[in-house]
């Protein structure tokens, strides 16, 4: 079985190059990389990662947590995390929670059997405590939470209230927000309404909320109560969703009921995930910087692993993305 010398005497390099090359840390030429990886592939040299884990404080592993991995949402945010991760030198290891807050003790016994260096966590039904107990650092993703290492989040509430203005300013006189989960724990998602409902306050315009159940949540199925609201209200004329995949839901249900927008009705989304662009019409949205989120977040993991300073909360900036659904 070949060795790390072995390797390093096929490039012809010194062992400590080859081991750089091996934990992505210091300067690497790219060809120094392709000579280690040419020797290795010859070589069928495979690293002891354990082993290698065990040589130092830190063993490179992220732990990610997440709700959904089928949701365009956090599909978007997983795949930036691991590019960001990626380019420090983490490997990421996934866990799935599908929305159900009695796994939270399988995600700790992952995080403690992999000996992950820390979590990105981005649900909020999961405690925190049971990661802190292991001595673990937790970067939150959109998540209220006082004990966490350090938090990223969107502007929700001026997201919300970006939404509202839009819609007012369209001449929108009766308007519907879908998209608050019943729960108990608080979002920073969850100030996107009040954002929405501050707008319509001091206009003086109806503002009716429908709080969605979990298990649409976790089916990412809204029809039904898309439907039943649109039903129950006709005279609404404006519409703003938590998220894209519930406006994209909207502009289906419209359909059907042959209610017609952006004539009848304005659709405005959150997120601006690739669905907002390929519904017809386009959606409106709130764009929420995913890619600088989940940039920023593998920062301040790597910061705190290597015990250095970071804010305790982040607040990046919101944008409204104007398309079809309220022209």
């Amino acid at each position: 079985m070949a060795t790390i010398k072995d390797v390093a005497e096929e490039a012809g390099l010194a062992v400590s190059t080859v081991s750089r090359v091996l934990n992505n840390r210091g300067y690497i030429s790219d060809a120094a990389r392709k000579k280690v990886n040419d020797a290795m592939a010859k070589l069928n040299y495979q690293p002891n990662e354990l082993a290698r884990s065990l040589h130092r404080k830190n063993t490179n592993m992220m732990g990610v947590i997440v709700p959904h991995i089928r949701h365009p949402y956090f599909a978007e945010v997983i795949s930036n995390i691991e590019y960001y991760a990626y380019k420090k030198g983490y490997k990421v290891l996934l866990y799935n929670t599908r929305g159900a807050s009695d796994r939270e003790m399988e995600c700790v016994e992952m995080c403690r059997s992999n000996r992950v260096d820390g979590i990105i966590m981005c649900t909020g039904g999961i405690a925190l405590e049971g990661f802190h107990s292991l001595g673990l650092p937790v970067i939150s993703f959109e998540r209220n939470t006082d004990v966490s290492d350090a938090s990223i989040e969107c502007d929700n509430t001026q997201g919300g209230r970006m939404a509202g203005e839009l819609l007012l300013k369209k001449g929108c006189k009766h308007i519907l927000h879908i998209g608050d989960m019943s729960h108990d724990y608080t979002m920073p998602g969850d100030t996107r309404g009040q954002g929405l409902h501050e707008v319509c306050h001091q206009a003086g315009v109806e503002c009716i909320n429908i709080i969605v159940d979990r298990k649409s949540y976790t089916t990412m199925q809204y029809h039904d109560v898309i439907e039943q609201a649109l039903t129950e209200h006709p005279e609404v004329d404006g519409i703003f969703a938590n998220s894209d995949i519930i406006a994209a839901q909207i502009l289906q249900v419209c359909r059907k009921l042959q209610i017609d927008v952006p004539g009848q009705v304005k659709v405005i989304g959150f997120d601006d995930v690739q669905i907002s662009s390929l519904t017809a019409p386009q959606l409106t949205t709130i764009h929420q910087p995913i890619e600088e989120m989940a940039e920023i977040a593998v920062q301040m993991f790597d910061n705190v692993v290597n015990d250095k300073a970071v804010p305790k909360r982040t607040v990046l900036p919101v944008k409204l993305i104007e398309r079809e659904s309220t022209l």
